[in-house]
């Protein structure tokens, strides 16, 4: 099994829908583009990735949304170096189709009451939903390491909560300890890096927006 070295998340960078909640009654989620500002960091990043990947091979996998896609574009990395797969399971939280701002700002606010992992918005999916997707993918991610030419380098480019959602699933946190995180800002990045051991570390924590409040079986 050729496991790569390192496994790089990165959130897109700042979109349409990040500066003005009303865009969404005119543009469905997935259709939301970078602004200038974003174009800006997801330039910043992909100067840090290049640097980190040097003449590195590189498998890709891109949210099928468009603010991803432009993130991806603005790394600017050699494509005689990346292998890109367009990851459907990989899209953001859907919070169903044409959306009222007001809406959305009540529906967080239930959210926020009832835990954001098993919240689930109306003709959408809760944070669980969106878990088992992830999940899925990384079965499928899994297998990809049994080709002995798999590249060492794992670049995902997706959004705040799939990041998450994917670090708690391959490190087995609980959902206390999810609730307590917050999202990476826009172009952030994380980094899995194999160790001598065999096992992955992440290069910087997630922040904590309150500690972890536990049922008490699990920790």
């Amino acid at each position: 099994m050729a496991r790569p070295r390192r496994i790089v998340l990165v959130r897109h960078g700042e979109s349409t829908g990040n500066v003005d909640d009303t865009v969404y009654e005119r543009e469905p989620d997935h259709a939301l583009a970078l602004t200038e500002l974003g174009w800006q960091q997801a330039e910043e990043t992909g100067k840090r990735l290049r640097d980190l990947f040097g003449r590195e091979r590189v498998s890709v996998y891109v949210s099928p949304y468009r603010r991803t896609h432009e993130t991806f574009q603005a790394f600017h990395l050699d494509p005689e170096q990346v292998r890109v797969r367009e990851e459907p399971r990989l899209r953001e939280q859907d919070w169903g189709n044409w959306q009222d701002p007001e809406q959305v700002r009540l529906q967080k606010a239930y959210r926020d009451a009832y835990g954001h992992f098993f919240y689930r918005f109306a003709q959408g999916e809760s944070g669980a939903d969106v878990y088992d997707r992830v999940g899925n993918f990384l079965e499928s991610l899994f297998r990809s390491f049994e080709d002995p030419n798999h590249p060492p380098n794992v670049l995902i480019v997706t959004h705040g909560l799939a990041m998450r959602l994917f670090c708690m699933r391959w490190f087995h946190w609980t959902v206390a300890e999810f609730e307590s995180l917050s999202n990476p800002g826009n172009a952030e990045m994380r980094m899995l890096v194999l160790g001598e051991n065999g096992k992955y570390t992440i290069d910087r924590p997630f922040e904590r927006w309150r500690d972890p409040e536990s049922y008490g079986a699990t920790g």
